[in-house]
């Protein structure tokens, strides 16, 4: 992943991912996931709010739709960019090809899954993964680490 997120690990130094730049559709598929974990449909108005500590991940995002950016005054407090959905009809996208082999992959071999019910109020499925020999692995674009 941090081939693809600027190669920093640290989270507030994660640059916009290039490779999301392949294709109209790629971005868009990317930004509708960001908003869904970082953001929020506008009620007033037609568009989306991305909402962020990082600032220089606002910044080239707002380059790429071609937005106005100001972030919060105050240090430590998150930013908010706001994206129009006629966005797209400002021509700023402009497609960016890059390798798409990651640096960093290997493949694992499934031995076993098992469900387990977790207890809490609101009941939910839990799953655990082992990974041998590495305690940590990426699964779905979450690090995951064996209990």
């Amino acid at each position: 992943m941090r081939q693809y997120v600027g190669g920093d690990a640290h989270h507030m130094r994660q640059r916009s991912p290039r490779v999301v730049l392949g294709d109209m559709a790629t971005f868009d598929g990317f930004l509708d996931g960001y908003v869904e974990g970082d953001g929020c449909r506008a009620k007033h108005w037609r568009g989306r709010v991305v909402v962020s500590a990082n600032v220089p991940f606002l910044r080239e995002l707002a380059t790429v739709i071609g937005a106005r950016f100001t972030p919060a005054r105050t240090p430590g407090r998150a930013s908010h960019l706001c994206v129009v959905d006629g966005w797209p009809e400002r021509g700023t996208f402009v497609e960016e090809q890059h390798p798409m082999d990651l640096v960093e992959r290997g493949w694992a071999r499934v031995t076993g899954v098992r469900k387990r019910r977790a207890e809490a109020a609101k009941p939910f499925t839990l799953y655990r993964f082992e990974a041998e020999p590495h305690g940590c692995f990426l699964l779905q674009g979450h690090l995951t680490r064996a209990a």
